[in-house]
């Protein structure tokens, strides 16, 4: 936002959405949670012994394969509690539903957990359910919460009400600002940002615009992923700015709601007609936008605008040549780094280094917090085949449906 992932995002991260399961082991837990006040639970205490019997795996070890969770079994057999993961909606981003829990899902049995040893839920957008599945979680024995924040207000009661119970959590793809959480996991936000930014500058040279008139739009203001994708493609334009290459015509206030972004685009192009190029964060906003532009008779290659997420349309608009780009971030990487992580969590060993390969920086408490931050790719119809279709992110068959085939046929992409 995914961002790290989109698209009705907030985290670019974004409706066909399909019920998570264990809702009716949640439902059990918060009526029980609610009949009595729960037990505090003690997860094991990270140590830093290292044996033979420990293994090691670093942030590069995960493939599209998920062999490296097979490998962290011995781990997995360690461990006490469960593990609960919480994701925050159906709306903001399909990414949720149709990726991470299934991924998330999948590592955690490879690494030879029993459905018992973990639940993957969804707060539906709603804070109170985030915060009572957290609870209820904690009240049937989880030792470690995996757990994207809808907002880092109800991210900091989940934490603070986490570490009074001594469960470990790990922040997932959305850093809780304030939070207290142990470990964060996502794609390096900064450089999806710079990805952006770069795709941008490139299709402005390729597509021939003269004298480029900028509208650098953000996502949400409150989102510290949508402030790290900004920070990154700012830091990339500033010298085209400086320079005056570019011009800086419009910078509006930002959102991750689609029909939002585009009243924000709508109202600077009719103030500021003379906009010719405009950096968007994410698919899903891009996408109304380039629907505004057509209806303007706006042709393709002419007009750069970027994205995020990989999405379906996103794609076909980057086919289509009404989109520079797209920042693609593997889920299954995400999904496996942070299973991973809470397996060593859950059996009180200290994770090793060369899987918290880095740092984030806390604005709101100035902490730095050990993180797992994960490479995301630039998507162009050059390299979709090898990278989308190849990961089967999104089918060819969809991809390359109706007015597509066309321009699959053209980027090597065969249904």
């Amino acid at each position: 936002m995914d961002t790290s992932t989109g698209t009705w995002r907030a985290r670019a991260r974004r409706s066909r959405w399909m019920v998570l399961p264990m809702a009716a082991v949640a439902a059990a837990a918060l009526a029980s949670c609610s009949s009595s006040s729960p037990k505090p639970t003690t997860s094991p205490k990270p140590t830093s012994t290292s044996t033979a019997s420990i293994p090691q795996v670093t942030a590069a070890s995960f493939t599209r394969t998920f062999s490296t969770m097979a490998d962290l079994k011995p781990l997995a057999a360690k461990g006490k509690g469960m593990v609960a993961a919480i994701l925050p909606d159906t709306v903001t981003s399909a990414r949720y539903t149709e990726f991470d829990a299934p991924y998330l899902t999948k590592a955690f049995e490879t690494a030879g957990l029993s459905s018992s040893q973990f639940v993957i839920q969804n707060a539906q957008g709603s804070d109170a359910t985030e915060l009572t599945d957290a609870q209820a979680d904690i009240a049937k024995g989880a030792s470690v919460l995996v757990m994207d924040p809808l907002d880092s207000g109800v991210g900091a009661q989940i934490e603070s009400y986490a570490k009074s119970h001594g469960v470990d959590v790990i922040d997932y793809d959305r850093l809780t600002l304030g939070g207290s959480r142990e470990y964060y996991v996502s794609f390096n936000n900064v450089e999806v940002g710079k990805l952006i930014g770069q795709g941008f500058v490139s299709c402005v040279a390729a597509w021939h615009v003269k004298k480029p008139q900028v509208m650098v739009m953000r996502g949400s203001p409150t989102d510290n992923n949508a402030t790290l994708f900004a920070q990154g493609y700012d830091s990339v334009l500033a010298p085209y700015f400086s320079s005056g290459k570019y011009s800086l015509v419009a910078q509006p206030a930002g959102t991750w709601q689609p029909p939002k972004a585009e009243t924000e685009f709508q109202q600077e192009y009719t103030a500021h007609p003379n906009i010719n190029a405009a950096v968007t964060p994410n698919d899903e906003n891009t996408a109304p936008i380039i629907t505004y532009l057509q209806t303007l008779h706006i042709p393709p290659k002419t007009f750069p605008l970027t994205g995020q997420d990989a999405t379906l349309v996103g794609l076909q608009n980057v086919l289509s040549g009404y989109q520079c780009g797209t920042a693609y971030k593997p889920i299954y990487l995400e999904a496996q780094a942070a299973a991973a992580l809470a397996l060593y969590l859950r059996a009180g060993q200290t994770p090793p280094s060369g899987l918290v390969n880095g740092t984030t920086t806390d604005p709101q408490s100035h902490t730095q917090v050990p993180s797992v931050l994960l490479k995301p790719e630039w998507v162009t119809p050059s390299n979709m085949a090898a990278t989308v279709i190849a990961d089967n992110f999104v089918p060819a068959a969809q991809l390359c449906a109706g007015a597509y085939a066309t321009d699959c046929s053209a980027a090597g992409i065969t249904p």
